[in-house]
């Protein structure tokens, strides 16, 4: 009987408001798939974030070899990957925002992990341009600072949310 639209049959207690109720085996495979997912998308940050680093430390053909690597593992397989991590991230947590009792924007930590999330995918797709200039050879300085503030930023963007998940801090936007 039990649905993803079946409203309870008692009301929660007052400021515990959920919208529909989500059976526990589907809440549950939807928060491992929530997790999961953004553990992939720090895995993804840390593996560019690595070779971002050892380019850095290169000099020469070796540095324009690790950056055509890091643009041919990453403009594509990579992007595709993180994107759809994000995305899964982005809806599970949607999901699991609607159907809890933590809400969308009834918490802060909730509030600022949705932030971070659109903030992650923005940074995902501004990453590219310059590790695509990168590995035709030509190294401006500013495109390996960027490249390095980029995912260096988005890796601690992504484990500060999911301190937030365990944490849980500030409490209520609204009381």
């Amino acid at each position: 009987m039990s649905t993803l639209t079946t409203p309870r049959t008692t009301p929660p207690a007052r400021g515990n408001r959920v919208r529909w109720s989500i059976p526990a085996r589907w809440r549950k495979s939807i928060l491992v798939t929530h997790v999961v997912s953004a553990g992939a998308w720090i895995g993804i940050d840390v593996v560019s974030t690595v070779l971002v680093a050892i380019g850095w430390l290169r000099a020469g053909d070796d540095r324009t070899a690790v950056y055509r690597a890091l643009a041919d593992f990453f403009v594509v397989p990579l992007l595709l990957a993180a994107l759809a991590a994000g995305v899964v991230c982005l809806v599970t947590g949607v999901l699991l925002g609607l159907a809890t009792k933590w809400g969308l924007v009834r918490y802060w930590w909730v509030s600022v992990k949705l932030a971070l999330n659109g903030i992650a995918c923005v940074m995902l797709l501004l990453f590219l341009g310059p590790i695509t200039e990168l590995s035709t050879g030509e190294q401006p300085l500013q495109d390996i600072w960027f490249v390095a503030f980029l995912a260096t930023t988005a890796m601690v963007l992504l484990s500060f949310a999911m301190v937030l998940s365990v944490f849980k801090p500030w409490g209520r936007v609204r009381k």
